[in-house]
């Protein structure tokens, strides 16, 4: 019997949004709430986060598909991939004790969205409620894309929103 599938809300938008902050603010609410999350980053272009010449980097160097640098304190895990691996994919495979995975970016897949938008940075959002994922928009200005609309600093009703529309309940939630 496998377990249901733990549930993913993208938070996407254009590059200097406000994305990663949102998350910042989220998972802090989400933890006080009980939740044990999860977190994804999107990279369109490849990325390090080992250092050359670190034995980690020597073992990839030297052919390793996978790589886990382990510690009593945190666990790093680097996999070569010929492609993108799917968010789903990824959840499957590397997340079983979490709650809620939030997931920055994956604009194109199929996952509820949550947009942020300043109208001090880009002139358009990317998305509007002809979107079917698009669950709501975070942003600085009054704007209409048909979904419910939050400020860049309501996280508490953000995350009740969230909590509503991925049917989350704190008492199946792991213990803090």
């Amino acid at each position: 019997m496998s377990l249901p599938a733990i549930p993913i809300v993208t938070i996407v938008g254009k590059s200097g949004s406000g994305k990663t902050t949102l998350i910042e603010k989220l998972i802090p609410e989400f933890r006080r709430r009980g939740y044990r999350i999860g977190t994804i980053k999107h990279h369109l272009h490849d990325f390090e986060i080992d250092r050359e010449g670190k034995d980690s980097w020597r073992h990839a160097q030297a052919g390793a598909a996978a790589v886990v640098v382990a510690s009593p304190y945190k666990l790093a895990f680097v996999e070569i991939t010929p492609q993108d691996i799917s968010l789903d994919a990824l959840r499957d495979r590397l997340f079983q004790q979490v709650d809620l995975i939030i997931a920055e970016g994956y604009k194109t897949g199929a996952h509820p969205k949550i947009e942020v938008f300043r109208r001090s940075v880009h002139d358009e959002p990317l998305f509007n409620h002809q979107n079917p994922d698009l669950l709501a928009t975070v942003t600085d200005s009054d704007i209409d894309t048909g979904v419910p609309t939050f400020g860049l600093d309501d996280v508490t009703a953000i995350v009740e929103f969230i909590e509503r529309a991925l049917s989350l309940s704190q008492t199946t939630a792991h213990s803090k």
